[in-house]
């Protein structure tokens, strides 16, 4: 290329040199179905010796982008929906290509720094990384600027609600995820939905073992309350860029999710209300053998009348637990009576106590409760003392969490303990192992529970 043509043609695409003597590549991507104008991908390369073949490099690259949006708007079955978008909203414009001088995306680098240590990371290969398909292309595809699909991977602002939504939209349709290196936050945070919870500080101190350990601190965000001051909880963790997400209870919304997973941010979920649809590694407690524990305990001691006051039927722990519940009552031929069983809403106090008052005025009232979590047991305790029933005379009760106030009760609360710092643990370590790009070789860890027999079980009466 001379300086005097100053541009260097291709048979698609062209590339431009600049008084600066850096380089812009411009890839013609086709017309603007709303404004009927030319749309163009651009970049620019930075002076050096190996500017041009770098610039070549990315003309290619944009011309990959090019056609795999056409495929996906125009192929059979692919992106219908996105490809009728594509086009509303800002157009493509020349001149806001992913790259510029002072910004353009780094050479790819398989070496990378363990985010444990150095936090320079590169997101491992995706399925839209795959097929080509950059930041470019999103932008292509939603007929948007790329800095605009920048500005929603990183939870910056300037970006309208729809224009957002509908790129993220696409981001988790295509299974995009950001591929170059990105420098994180020496942190690793924990998103709770609603740290009142008596289980957050175990959770919450077995994370920050980890990160400590690592030279990292832990963080937390409170969605319920974030949301309740109208913030974008999910946007500003964008923008905070921490090394891995914990999210506890996993109350998130699956685009929300998506948008973690396209921005190269690490996740692990701690105890999902349902198992996770996208391929999110998560872990949990043993519930299911729990359950199974609890009702043997009772069996042993020769209750035969159970009765069983579950947690809320969505969340995946209270099935669960109710499972290895009826499991361990089949194995021993006693069926779970539907009259003996009843559903909570919040693992509250207030199920224990109007649940354990319907059960205990009933004509033949059961020996014994096995309540969903603790706080429900609570609630059954104060039923039985208001009924004028002694625990465990008359009356056995069993918990299921294990939290400090279940030893100090009066009886003592026999329950379920479940290993809420080592939970938390695990999923640190686990969120950091993603961070480095290494592999986890199970979606799904499952920690033992541990029966804790105390003074709220006994033989029944007669």
């Amino acid at each position: 290329m001379t300086r005097e043509s100053g541009k260097r043609r291709q048979t698609r695409g062209e590339i431009e040199e600049l008084p600066s003597g850096s380089l812009r590549v411009r890839v013609y991507a086709g017309i603007d179905p709303v404004t009927r104008k030319r749309r163009f991908l651009q970049e620019t390369v930075a002076a050096g010796p190996e500017a041009a073949r770098e610039a070549d490099a990315v003309r290619v690259r944009l011309l990959e982008d090019v056609r795999a949006a056409r495929e996906l708007r125009t192929g059979p079955g692919a992106g219908t929906r996105a490809g009728t978008r594509a086009g509303t909203g800002t157009r493509a414009e020349a001149g806001t290509g992913v790259g510029s001088a002072r910004g353009r995306r780094p050479a790819q680098d398989p070496a990378s720094t363990d985010p444990r240590r150095g936090l320079t990371t590169e997101a491992p290969t995706s399925p839209g990384q795959q097929r080509g398909l950059t930041v470019a292309g999103i932008a292509l595809l939603a007929g948007v600027s790329a800095p605009t699909v920048s500005k929603v991977l990183n939870g910056r602002s300037g970006v309208a609600p729809e224009t957002r939504r509908r790129v993220e939209e696409l981001l988790r349709a295509q299974s995009y995820r950001r591929p170059e290196k990105v420098t994180r936050a020496a942190c690793v945070e924990v998103v709770f939905y609603g740290t009142l919870s008596h289980l957050a500080v175990e959770i919450m101190r077995g994370v920050k073992q980890v990160a400590v350990h690592h030279g990292l601190a832990a963080g937390f965000t409170d969605v319920l309350r974030e949301t309740s001051t109208g913030r974008n909880w999910s946007q500003d963790l964008l923008a905070r860029r921490p090394a891995g997400v914990v999210a506890v209870h996993q109350g998130a919304a699956p685009e929300q999710l998506g948008l973690l997973s396209a921005s190269g941010i690490p996740l692990v979920i701690v105890d999902p209300t349902s198992e996770p649809l996208e391929r999110i590694p998560w872990v949990s407690a043993a519930n299911r053998q729990g359950g199974i524990a609890a009702a043997r305990h009772l069996l042993d001691l020769g209750h035969r009348r159970i009765a069983v006051i579950s947690g809320p039927p969505e969340r995946l722990s209270a099935r669960s637990r109710l499972d290895g519940v009826r499991a361990a009552l089949e194995a021993a031929g006693l069926p779970l009576e539907k009259g003996l069983t009843r559903t909570g809403m919040w693992f509250s106090f207030e199920d224990g106590f109007n649940h354990g008052r319907e059960l205990l005025r009933l004509s033949a009232p059961p020996t014994a409760v096995l309540c969903g979590n603790d706080l429900q047991a609570f609630g059954v305790y104060e039923a039985a003392r208001q009924a004028g029933v002694r625990v465990p005379d008359e009356l056995s009760v069993v918990g299921f969490d294990d939290i400090s106030y279940a030893r100090w009760c009066g009886p003592p609360l026999t329950t379920v303990q479940q290993p809420f710092a080592e939970m938390g643990s695990t999923a640190a370590e686990l969120v950091l192992a993603l961070a480095a790009g290494e592999t986890v070789a199970h979606a799904h860890v499952e920690l033992a529970t541990t029966l804790v027999v105390r003074d709220s079980t006994a033989r029944p009466r007669g």
